[in-house]
């Protein structure tokens, strides 16, 4: 018989604690809400076979149960197609009430009838909310005994998130708590100026995460400590419990870097104590990792925890900001429509007051990009301020010398064909859709042009539906999420690299990373004409740029690019130069030194 050791069982039985405390919590609160908020937690599999259940057993073709069988399989155009076909609900029953939960799931509170909004104020809540009107959704929250916990967690969320709150590690308003006292760090065990101990404070990591905010995450933390910084993280509070990791240990190390989890067997209720609970977690941790300063990654929740923790601990912090979360939500709403009303509501412009209060706050500034710093400078952050730590590559990806044709071999994949793609989440704001658009046009002229789509997200089901409804199924290879390590032999597997990311405010200032990583495997990239874009591609040479959301017009280049394989080569030297400017190296040299200097000034008065 096995047996667990003492410390791990801890682990298990706090990671358990946590996940029934708060999955018994929102049941009591929301029921309703709770169940479709788990069912898109569910595996892929079990999520396609209820969501194809759903779909089937629908008497008719608008019906909110068929809506919620798209919802569930990451169709959300076609649920919404679906939910606006449904006809008015009867006030008060299940029906009604699931209609208006679906609504604003998918993000179309005007699809939410009257008769709902004023029989369940909750659903009036979370619609306002959706479309931020926070304090409206504050107010609607508070008009009923039922809806009393959705009041308390909205008006601390949007207390968190005003300007202002949480400055200097307060106790939360209407509670006893008394917050710790300022303590000294402990100085590291390590002596000179190459032994700075740098604490990250991020969102997720891996290896449960395995996004490209993690993935950059990791590259700066082996970075760091190649350059002779002590650099280990900290993710946010409850994680990767809260995305249902319950077997998840409370310290990881990949590739010789720690990440510690701050779980407590019981969450706070609202977002003002467990910021509080978060930075009661993280001293500790700071502590007995000897930081000399904490390194905070967007967004503003992160800074903010940093920001209590570093005065408490009386060292500095930086923040890393690598994209707007304003501009991430304006990018996720359904519609133009739905997008133009999000840029003018009061969410946008608390969310950008709250970030750029936090960067003035830091001790000093990294962006992925000029053209970030631009828009940060704007904001009023002096550009003294600010450090650009691009995207970067790992040196070995220089050498790689694989011909398309031999790792699309390697991969399993046809030789032949001319073959564009990507490596990326495929979410809505990467345009993947004129990617496939484009694909079936060049089919269309006779091109044998072959898609390879490499990664996953809630677009995928509706770009393979496009493909299937184009005619290209065949042509188009959707692999899911590889391994890190299998990412390179992809971009190799391509002849051309394309990034044809949507007009919007997110993707005309915040760079990707995977563009870099195709320079250095000598591949061309063809993006969208945007400033983030351009930064990267017109100047080095190392693609060419095409109009957004115009599939004729990315066709006619990638035309130019297959009939002309002396310009694809010339092409991806130029990336591949450019990327030799690039490394994960450089990029550890540059933190190396303002960390030096944020250390040698101390904390900001």
């Amino acid at each position: 018989m096995t047996f667990l050791a003492p410390a791990r069982l801890g682990e298990l039985v706090c990671n358990v604690a946590l996940a029934g405390t708060t999955s018994a919590r929102h049941l009591t609160d929301d029921p309703l809400n709770f169940v479709l908020q788990t069912s898109r937690r569910l595996p892929r599999r079990a999520r396609e076979a209820a969501g194809r259940a759903l779909r089937s057993g629908a008497r008719r073709e608008g019906s909110v149960r068929r809506a919620a069988g798209f919802w569930l399989v990451d169709r959300p155009d076609e649920a919404r197609s679906v939910l606006a076909q449904v006809p008015t609900p009867r006030p008060g029953g299940w029906r009604s009430r699931l209609h208006g939960e679906m609504a604003v799931q998918l993000g179309c509170t005007s699809l939410v009838p009257d008769l709902v909004l004023e029989r369940f104020p909750a659903i009036r809540a979370r619609a306002l909310w959706s479309q931020g009107d926070l304090t409206a959704a504050v107010t609607a929250a508070d008009v009923h005994r039922s809806t009393r916990a959705l009041h308390a967690r909205l008006a601390s969320e949007l207390h968190v998130m005003t300007p202002g709150a949480l400055a200097g590690d307060p106790t939360p308003p209407q509670t006893t708590r008394t917050s710790m006292p300022p303590e000294a760090s402990e100085p590291s065990s390590m002596s000179g100026p190459s032994a700075l101990s740098v604490l990250h404070v991020l969102t997720n990591s891996l290896p449960h995460t395995q996004s490209g905010y993690a993935q950059r995450s990791h590259s700066v933390l082996l970075a760091q400590q190649s350059a002779g910084l002590q650099a280990a993280a900290v993710t946010r509070l409850g994680y990767p419990v809260s995305i249902g990791r319950i077997d998840a240990r409370h310290t990881d190390v990949v590739d010789s870097i720690t990440y510690h989890r701050l779980i407590a067997p019981v969450a706070e209720r609202t977002a003002h104590e467990r910021v509080l609970d978060a930075v009661d977690r993280l001293v500790p941790v700071a502590r007995a990792h000897g930081a000399d300063i904490l390194h905070a990654t967007t967004n503003y929740m992160n800074a903010v925890v940093a920001r209590s923790a570093a005065q408490r601990l009386g060292i500095p912090w930086v923040y890393e900001v690598r994209g707007l979360l304003e501009e991430t939500w304006v990018a996720s709403r359904p519609s133009v429509a739905e997008q133009e009303r999000a840029a003018t509501s009061e969410k946008y412009a608390v969310l950008r007051a709250r970030e750029t209060e936090m960067a003035l706050a830091a001790d000093h500034v990294f962006t992925l990009s000029e053209t970030l710093r631009h828009e940060l400078v704007e904001r009023g952050i002096p550009d003294a301020h600010i450090t650009v730590v691009p995207n970067a590559v790992d040196e070995a990806l220089l050498t790689t010398s694989l011909s398309p044709a031999a790792a699309r071999r390697a991969l399993g994949l046809p030789e032949d064909g001319f073959w564009v793609g990507t490596v990326s989440s495929l979410v809505d704001y990467e345009g993947l859709d004129t990617l496939v658009d484009a694909i079936a046009e060049l089919r269309g002229r006779g091109i044998d042009a072959r898609g390879l789509i490499v990664g996953d997200g809630v677009s995928r089901p509706g770009l393979e539906a496009q493909a299937r409804a184009l005619g290209v199924a065949s042509a188009v290879t959707f692999t899911g999420r590889v391994p890190r390590a299998a990412a390179a032999v992809h971009h190799q597997a391509l002849d051309v690299f394309v990034v044809p990311r949507r007009d919007l405010r997110v993707c005309r200032l915040v760079t990707p990373l995977k563009p870099v990583e195709a320079m250095a495997c000598a591949r061309p990239v063809v993006a969208s004409d945007l400033p983030a874009l351009a930064e990267l591609v017109t100047a080095p040479g190392s693609g060419r740029v095409v109009s957004p959301e115009a599939p004729g017009a990315l066709a006619d280049v990638l035309e130019e690019l297959a009939s002309d394989e002396a310009l694809r080569a010339s092409l991806g030297a130029s990336g591949r130069a450019f990327a030799s400017t690039r490394t994960w190296g450089s990029v550890g040299a540059t933190y190396r030194e303002v960390m030096r200097s944020v250390a040698h000034r101390g904390v900001a008065v």
